[in-house]
């Protein structure tokens, strides 16, 4: 299969490129930025740079974007550009070219302010029902390109398959009250309960997209490690934390002691993936009680991949915690 990955230069991008080349695929790497893995430079705002990149493509996955650490940086027209307008040339070319499948990477970050319950109400169990209430141009471009692959979808027939991501980053947080008080390591392995997947298991569910994309035609799919919390403990989790992981993993503490780490107090929402595990037939490995185990045996929670991708940064100058490219 001939595959163009967008934002191959980018995190993701580069993991995907590793993984589809290892398995004898036959990958275009596009991207702004010149890297290793990107074999055509340019813009997807370039209508006939797409054009060109789309030729004999049968499959596109559509990495590429600004993300949250631009909206300080960045103009909203620039996020316009890039996320819809980008989106947009993606997916008319990939019509014309007929191109057999489509893979949007999106972000749970486009749910935006539903993920913020009001004070007093349990934590948030946020499925793909749940409206999107966008925070910021980041939302909001993501979102808008989620339906135009809805609306190409349904007038063109192109088989298109929508994955909303949870973090998977490696910098460090943005707060940075957040990073004044948890260690780095600590604090991800906090969100694998609830907010956060390896970028192992995203890849792995973007191979599975591309194979199921003409089967199921269009979807929306949380990609988040699977949370062990079910909805019966959403109440207890927005006051005390700690006490819903003590039961389900009796043995935390004491190996968080060794780290001289901790819970956090409270969890305000829960990402839910079962739909992503069986649609796509999904099984990430690099849950909590993953990252428990290797760390009571003094190993690296992440996965091989992450490790080997490591930080891409940014930006070309630096913009609080996010690294330089």
């Amino acid at each position: 299969m001939r595959i163009l990955v967008t934002g191959s230069s980018g995190h993701l991008g580069e993991a995907l490129l590793r993984v589809l080349g290892a398995e004898g695929e036959e990958i275009v790497g596009l991207d702004l930025l010149d890297s290793e893995y990107t074999t055509a430079v340019g813009s997807i705002a370039d209508r006939d740079f797409v054009r060109r990149c789309a030729e004999g493509v049968d499959a596109i996955l559509h990495t590429a974007t600004l993300h949250k650490p631009h909206v300080g940086s960045h103009s909203r027209q620039a996020f316009v550009d890039t996320n819809v307008t980008g989106t947009l040339n993606l997916l008319e070319e990939a019509v014309a070219a007929g191109v057999g499948r489509f893979v949007f990477t999106s972000t749970t970050s486009a749910f935006g302010r539903a993920l913020t319950p009001t004070p007093g109400s349990p934590a948030a169990w946020i499925t793909e029902h749940v409206s999107s209430i966008p925070r910021n141009v980041y939302g909001v471009t993501k979102t808008a390109a989620e339906d135009l692959c809805e609306l190409v979808h349904r007038d063109h027939g192109l088989p298109c398959l929508i994955l909303r991501t949870s973090r998977f980053f490696p910098e460090a947080d943005d707060r940075e009250e957040v990073r004044n008080v948890y260690d780095d390591a600590n604090l991800k392995v906090n969100e694998l309960l609830y907010r956060r997947v390896d970028i192992e298991d995203v890849v792995t569910a973007h191979r599975l997209a591309l194979e199921r994309a003409p089967e199921i035609g269009f979807g929306r799919y949380i990609i988040s490690a699977t949370t062990p919390f079910s909805r019966d403990d959403l109440a207890e989790l927005a006051v005390d934390a700690p006490s819903v992981v003590r039961r389900l993993f009796p043995a935390y503490e004491a190996v968080y002691a060794l780290h001289g780490w901790r819970m956090f107090p409270r969890v305000d929402r829960v990402y839910a993936n079962a739909q992503a595990r069986r649609a796509l037939g999904w099984a990430p490995r690099y849950d909590f009680r993953y990252a428990l185990d290797r760390l009571a045996a003094n190993e690296d929670h992440r996965s091989p991949l992450a490790v080997s991708v490591g930080a891409k940064g940014y930006h070309a100058v630096s913009t609080g915690p996010y690294t330089v490219r």
